[in-house]
This record gives structure tokens, sequence and C-alpha cells, in this order.
């Protein structure tokens, strides 16, 4: 197994800024290759770092189950949180791991606060130019909207390394990340407690259209809008989620993606499971599934809400950039396409 120091000194945190961050032609996609047993994957934490032994030890049980060799960079145990490792630090992790030849994949273990800040220094050309898989979710959603869009590689929107992988949310990883053929039909899995369904979905507005998957956070992509980095919604299938966040603020951040014009030339619309997002003030008097239906029911266009991606311990992975069909009806979201190359 690798031995985590003696990557520093082959690569020596080489510094990398792109100077051509625009250069991707929109419409191109790139496809990592498809992983198999023994293949390596680097670690990174380019948002808050992960300090504690257990929490790696965690990590590890997750990569020995899916039968994969692994860097996890020094960069990760390094301080307590984002702020007590440089910028520079944790961009030079997420190049290095694009540049080494020997890692098919890179791999968030974590996601807390800070990616959005390496979005401006990132080379992008070398991401395009190298292509791998890059997987993770939550604050990772603003590395997700930028490598995208700038390079114009699909991206999967995974649970990150210390998520807390029950079976379905790993099976689900290694059936998207380690097969070549499309991944086909996503749907909440229909466990039922009594009468009532687990996971069940909610139509907002009924129908099916095809367009290309974008998303994440809401409020990573709010806190993109005005940027250089926000998100591009025209013909596409908007993925939202969060956590934590009560209905007015809710309501706050899709009235910001509202008025910036992202709602207007949607072709889909998929909301997740909010947890802990129940209203606890007396500053606003709608529930979520009102604020829901506020926003997307006027748009006219397929809406559901409900889908296990994001925030929950039953997790999809999700292939950001990847054309899909959106069945608000039937709650599911398919793709026909390959999402990664042999």
């Amino acid at each position: 197994m690798y031995q985590r120091r003696d990557f520093l000194r082959a690569f020596a945190l080489i510094p990398l800024i792109s100077t051509s961050p625009l250069s991707f032609k929109s419409g191109n996609k790139i496809l990592a290759k498809v992983l198999k047993a023994g293949d390596k994957v680097g670690i990174i934490a380019p948002g808050t770092s992960v300090s504690d032994p257990d929490d790696i030890a965690k990590v590890t049980e997750i990569l020995n189950a899916l039968e994969l060799d692994y860097i996890i960079t020094e960069s990760v145990y390094s301080g307590k949180g984002y702020k007590t490792r440089s910028i520079d630090e944790r961009l030079n992790d997420l190049h290095n791991m694009f540049l080494d030849k020997s890692i098919s994949a890179v791999f968030s273990i974590r996601g807390g606060y800070g990616s959005g800040e390496l979005l401006d220094k990132i080379d992008y050309d070398l991401i395009q130019n190298n292509p791998k898989i890059f997987a993770g979710f939550s604050d990772i959603t603003a590395l997700h909207i930028a490598i995208n869009q700038r390079s114009g590689l699909i991206t999967f929107h995974s649970p990150v390394m210390l998520s807390r992988f029950n079976d379905f949310t790993f099976n689900h990883l290694r059936r998207i990340l380690f097969d070549i053929n499309p991944p086909g039909i996503l749907i909440n899995p229909d466990i039922r407690s009594g009468v009532r369904k687990v996971f069940p979905v909610r139509t907002i507005v009924s129908g099916k259209a095809e367009g290309i998957i974008t998303g994440g956070n809401l409020s990573i992509i709010s806190s993109l809008m005005g940027t250089p980095f926000e998100i591009d919604t025209k013909d596409k299938i908007l993925l939202l989620e969060d956590v934590g966040e009560e209905p007015y603020r809710i309501d706050r951040m899709l009235n910001q993606l509202r008025l910036a014009g992202k709602f207007a030339s949607l072709r889909g619309i998929i909301f997740g499971v909010c947890s802990n997002c129940d209203k606890k003030s007396d500053i606003w008097d709608l529930s979520l599934g009102e604020v829901l239906d506020k926003y997307f029911k006027p748009l006219k266009i397929p809406s559901f809400s409900g889908f296990l991606f994001g925030h929950t311990d039953y997790q999809m992975t999700i292939p950001i950039g990847a054309k899909a069909i959106i069945n608000a009806d039937e709650g599911k979201l398919e793709i026909n396409e390959s999402v990664l190359k042999s």
C-alpha cells in the first residue's frame, strides 16, 4: 500500500495556475475511464481537512471494499479545518492528482467549506487533458460546476469518502463508476414502512423532458451567482439539494436563481431530500413543499421532489454533464448514454 509521504516527495507541490480557463468549447463532453478493481485513486480535501485517524480508518475501509489502491494526500491530515491549509496546498493536491498518470480517479474525502476558493486558480486545461473520475458532493458542488463547464469533463455527484455508505449507497456508487454501460434508470428504492413509502417522491409538475444534468447543493450554487463560475442552466435538468436550511432560506436562494434568469430555459427540475429543513422560526409561514410549489409550478416544466442524492444516507451517484430524461410522474432520471469509457 502507498506511503503518502513518498507522493509528496515525487511531486513537491508543483504550482499549476491556468491562464486560459475559458478555452473549453461548450457542447464538448469528455469522459474519464471506468474504474476496475486494483486501480489507484487519489483522496483529496478541497475544503475542510480530516485529521482524525479514526475518520481515515473509515475512508480506507470503503476503499478496500471497492478493491482500490489509494493515495491520501498529506494535506488531508494537516490542520483542523480549511483555514489552516493554504489555498495553494489544496489547489496543488487537486492538480497533482490529475497530473499523476497512475491515478484513475479523484475522490473527495469530505465537503465542509472552502472549495470555492480554488475556482479561479484551477488549471482547467490540465484537467481537460488528463480526464479522470472526479467525485464528491456538498461543498464540492463548486468544483463540479466549474470543472464541467470549463473543461467538459463529466463529473460525479456522489458520496464523499466519509459518507455513511449503507448497502444502497455503496452499491450505487460501484455500479455507476465500475460499469461502462449507461447508468439507465435512477430511482429511489421501493422500501415501505407498512403501507407508506420510506422514500416517497412528489410530482410538482407532470411530464417528461430531456436535458443535460447539472446542479448540486443549492447554497453553493447560490454563492456562485454573479461570478464567472455561476451555473449555466440553459437546456439543463437542474438538480438541487440542501441540508439544515429553513424554508425561508430556501425561498431566498430560489428567488435569487429566479431573478438571475436561471429558471427561464430549464428542461426540468429535481429537488432532493432536504434533511432538517423544517420551519423553526416565525420569520416565514410557508413549508418547504409550499416553497417548492411556489417557484416550480409556474415554470410548467417537469419537476419533482424527494430524489435521493446529496445529504441523505441513501444516496445515488449522478453524472454531472450527462444527457438524461426526467420523468416527473414516476420520480426517475434515465441516462441512456455512457458516462465513462473503457
